[in-house]
């Protein structure tokens, strides 16, 4: 058992007797009111998201929750396929478990993967990946007055946006927390 406040992202807890994995945590102390923990969930069950709101004093039921480094291999209509690089084992994740990290899966990209009572709950990525810029339109000469930005699609088939001086087949480093460019790779 351990506080709500002590909560953070990527922990399990036991909620209404269900595991599931806080995805997002807010601790708030609102006016002249007592201080609360407002709590983004995702039941390992269900996949199903909820917004819980535990007393900053309230005691939670934590669960155990065990990593793996896997790396991807592939997908297809299966599902996304990982590979632990030790036993070289095949592990199949279905598509509602990755969420948006599917947006940034390469080949050989090193993940880990969290693992809840012995079922996948989470993926989660390296803080940055390096994507290869596959479609991205000509910049204007002379449009770089201010910090001017242009659609490109990646690899993946994300679109984020980009600089200008950035062309096709050029890596670019993509922070994976908020999906924003980070620079060239």
């Amino acid at each position: 058992m351990a506080l709500a406040n002590d909560l953070r992202k990527g922990m399990a807890i036991r909620y209404n007797g269900n595991p599931a994995i806080v995805l997002e945590v807010q601790h708030r102390t609102p006016g002249n009111l007592r201080a609360f923990v407002q709590v983004i969930i995702r039941y390992i069950g269900t996949g199903k998201s909820a917004d819980v709101r535990f007393s900053s004093t309230e005691k939670v039921d934590l669960v155990e929750v065990n990593r793996q480094e896997l790396e991807f291999s592939y997908s297809d209509p299966t599902g996304f396929h990982f590979m632990d690089p030790e036993t070289y084992e095949t592990i199949t994740l279905q598509e509602s478990l990755l969420t948006e990290a599917k947006d940034y899966l390469v080949e050989n990209l090193k993940v880990n993967v969290l693992s809840l009572e012995g079922r996948p709950a989470q993926v989660e990525l390296p803080p940055i990946v390096e994507l290869t810029v596959t479609e991205s339109a000509d910049g204007v000469k002379g449009d770089s007055a201010n910090n001017v930005q242009k659609p490109a699609k990646l690899e993946t088939g994300k679109v984020i946006t980009v600089p200008l001086f950035i062309k096709e087949g050029e890596k670019v480093k993509i922070d994976t927390r908020t999906g924003n460019y980070m620079g060239r790779a």
